[in-house]
């Protein structure tokens, strides 16, 4: 079987041409062009990232790529859906006034930004997923299912529940509805580890569910009924005091992310594009961000989601881990226990492996890859 091609552009530029340009070589090279987008709707998943984060990729990138689909005869637009957490983007109003806060708008991006799952993140379709074994209808937001192409647009980081966030959860989680986003979550619950919490609220603040309570010696607890395993209290707590309680529950959520990420390429042209910088240990969802775990990688792009992730993760192995970061702390702990993995190290509950191993089994990709430097 002959191997997937990524091809990849490092971040060197000269006199004379810029990282907007380099970036629109490397897709046209990669084979955007090969889409027909004539007089076509084309959707580009992107992260607009939580206001108070400075890590998300910077509008300037999604212009780059709108452009060259109009160049194509393609009719783009910007989009993602509404989260589950509480944030500035839970609602159609406030995610599109994020969005622009952010600097993505019509006019710093030559396209219109539509949020995919409607006002209240209930405007969805279910989309069989073909060969699923977690998920047999995905509930996507109804603009991306309408959509003729679909693009993605990628910040590749870190993540407390994935092990890291790519191509696939950009897809897979991203294009959840709200209903789709508490399917994917609701395998796992966590749990608080007492004599680590020290009462300081941060997690019930990042609670849209209500789940958590303190008793008289002010430490934590979460009702399991209330839960939804969503895991924003896991990255919102400084101080490891929250913790999965089920470790398959974290590949159970991988698995759903492939799954849920096949149901919305299956069937129509896709592309895909990830940028490895600001490779933050958390998701864009945080209202902020960490130091990067590594240092600036580059920009890729393949027809294959997987291959795509992989070479990404691979990448990101490669490179030293970068002081006065997440990773670097864990690493001089005094019982650090090596994976040999950055992710893995950063964020020890998790096993990001498992959603590309499950993406494979179902079809989705192939995580061989050729990497073709342009």
């Amino acid at each position: 079987m002959e191997k997937s091609k990524v091809y990849y552009s490092d971040l060197r530029v000269f006199a004379g041409s810029n990282l907007l340009l380099k970036l629109q070589k490397l897709i046209r090279r990669a084979g955007i062009g090969q889409i027909d987008m004539n007089n076509k709707l084309v959707a580009i998943k992107i992260h607009f990232g939580e206001p108070g984060n400075l890590a998300y990729l910077r509008p300037n990138y999604a212009k780059a790529v709108a452009d060259v689909i109009k160049e194509l005869g393609g009719k783009p637009f910007l989009t993602d859906c509404n989260t589950l957490y509480v944030g500035r983007r839970k609602n159609a109003l406030d995610h599109i006034e994020a969005a622009y806060e952010n600097g993505f708008s019509p006019f710093s991006t030559g396209c219109q930004v539509i949020i995919a799952d409607g006002l209240k993140g209930t405007d969805d379709v279910e989309v069989p997923v073909v060969g699923g074994e977690l998920v047999k209808t995905a509930k996507i937001g109804r603009a991306i299912m309408d959509a003729d192409v679909f693009i993605t647009l990628s910040h590749f980081k870190g993540h407390e529940a994935t092990g890291f966030g790519g191509c696939l959860k950009n897809i897979g989680m991203g294009c959840g509805s709200r209903a789709g986003k508490m399917e994917q979550h609701n395998s796992g619950k966590p749990d608080v580890d007492q004599s680590k919490c020290v009462g300081c609220r941060t997690c019930s603040k990042n609670c849209a569910h209500g789940a958590i309570s303190f008793g008289e010696d002010r430490k934590a607890s979460i009702d399991h009924n209330k839960c939804v395993g969503c895991g924003r209290c896991l990255g919102a707590c400084n101080f490891d005091a929250i913790y999965n309680s089920n470790s398959s529950a974290n590949d159970d959520l991988n698995r759903k992310i492939a799954e849920y990420s096949k149901a919305v390429v299956d069937g129509r042209p896709s592309f895909h594009i990830s940028l490895v910088m600001d490779v933050s240990p958390y998701c864009d969802c945080h209202a902020e961000n960490d130091a990067p775990i590594v240092p600036d990688i580059g920009m890729f792009a393949s027809f294959d989601p997987v291959a795509l992730d992989q070479a990404c993760a691979d990448a990101c192995n490669k490179m030293p881990a970068l002081p006065n970061s997440r990773l670097d702390d864990f690493m001089h702990e005094e019982d650090f226990h090596d994976h040999h993995d950055h992710f893995i190290n950063s964020m020890p509950d998790t096993n990001w492996k498992s959603c590309l191993e499950h993406a494979e089994k179902i079809g989705l990709g192939s995580r061989e890859y050729e990497l073709i430097k342009v």
